[in-house]
């Protein structure tokens, strides 16, 4: 584990390594952000998004929860959702979560978890809409790896549901859902190919809030 002090060595030594990259590296990072991307992730310490993917500071507009869940009644990530897309013109909305994770785990055990019920209940009612797929895979490994792509699938539609979302496509076509999963074992990631504007047509039949009828 690295010393509490360590830290702020480390970070004079980052910035260090910053300036002599690029002498202007504040005077870019202090100004206005302009994100690409969302990233609504997981909060296990081992999926770095920003190290995983490559990017610089100021390039992803970051969210992130336990089991990297979208629900309505959240005002934190509906708030960050409707800042990314209102204020910051986002292009991509990224719902990445990963193999392992502890809290797909966790709603997978038949087991009073206290104040963590009503939050892993949202994960059970993944395996409730995706129960046939999921009992029919014996292997246990398994089941739980597809858990944790079906729970990233879900929550790429929560995304999409949302009122922000639906209006800007319409306007701009932007921003675009895309479902990933990180596998600790290999570093890579995975593209889960959702089909956005398939997802989008579809739910609008129920989940319109553009206040017309165009994409259908």
């Amino acid at each position: 584990m690295v010393g509490y002090d360590k830290i702020f060595e480390n970070n004079r030594k980052w910035l260090a390594e910053k300036k002599a990259q690029d002498v202007d590296f504040l005077a870019k990072l202090s100004a206005d952000q302009q994100p690409d991307y969302l990233y609504i992730g997981c909060s296990d310490s081992r999926v770095p998004e920003s190290d995983i993917m490559g990017l610089e500071p100021g390039e992803i507009f970051v969210h992130r929860n336990v089991a990297n869940l979208v629900v309505s009644i959240d005002m934190n990530v509906m708030s960050v959702i409707n800042y990314a897309v209102t204020a910051l013109g986002v292009k991509h909305i990224i719902v990445c979560g990963h193999y392992n994770c502890g809290g797909v785990k966790a709603a997978m055990i038949p087991k009073d978890m206290g104040i963590l019920n009503p939050w892993l209940r949202n994960i059970r009612d993944v395996y409730r809409l995706h129960q046939d797929e999921l009992d029919s895979i014996a292997d246990e490994h398994a089941r739980y790896n597809r858990l944790v792509e079906l729970n990233v699938q879900e929550q790429c539609i929560n995304v999409i549901k949302t009122a922000a979302v639906q209006q800007a496509y319409e306007d701009h076509h932007y921003p675009t859902v895309h479902g990933w999963v990180f596998d600790l074992k290999t570093g890579l990631l995975k593209d889960l190919k959702i089909d956005f504007e398939g997802i989008l047509k579809n739910i609008q039949k129920i989940y319109d809030l553009t206040g017309n009828n165009k994409l259908r």
